[in-house]
């Protein structure tokens, strides 16, 4: 019955996205819009055949959520707590990957953590998700993509969908950038 629910509330979206035209380049801003139905060079998913690669073991996920940085100059004593995440279990969180433009420490980062998530193998499989009608995790899969991995999925409904059809969430802490060696 909540499938079945899921289903009758996800076709709507799927109806929006099939008229979002799949851009050339990155998404610059507006980033909570609806999608593309398509991402050129990925596999585009949806919540069961993510969980069945999740259930497989088969592939990496990697949440590209955003994370609001703590603001500078708050009053002394203030308490600052992270907006904690609820994202599919076992994934890696590499937060702000997914912005249209990023500075060459994120792209860094992001090339990190999926050479480390991948054991730097561009064939390995990787779903890569935020939240449903987030172009980061758009950007970040065609990022991924023109970086040479060649299994990217897309899972567009992010973890809003995974939700929806009552797949296990946890939270996840963002992955802390790696030293270099020198």
């Amino acid at each position: 019955m909540i499938r079945a629910l899921a289903l009758l509330l996800w076709l709507p979206l799927v109806a929006t996205a099939q008229t979002v035209p799949e851009p050339d380049d990155y998404r610059m801003d507006h980033y909570r819009a609806p999608v593309p139905a398509t991402l050129r060079g990925a596999t585009v998913i949806g919540p069961e055949a993510a969980h069945a690669l999740w259930k497989s073991g088969e592939a990496v996920f990697i949440d590209v959520m955003p994370q609001a940085p703590k603001p500078a100059n708050l009053p002394e004593g203030t308490i600052w707590r992270d907006k904690p995440r609820n994202s599919i279990p076992g994934a890696l969180w590499l937060p702000n990957v997914g912005y249209g433009a990023v500075a060459e420490i994120t792209a860094a980062y992001f090339r990190d953590g999926l050479a480390r998530a991948t054991g730097g193998d561009k064939s390995h499989p990787v779903v890569i998700f935020c939240l449903e009608d987030c172009w980061m995790s758009w950007n970040a899969g065609k990022r991924a993509i023109e970086w040479g991995y060649t299994a990217v999925h897309w899972l567009p409904e992010g973890s809003d969908g995974w939700m929806l059809w009552d797949y296990p969430l946890e939270r996840i802490k963002p992955e802390e950038p790696q030293p270099q060696a020198n």
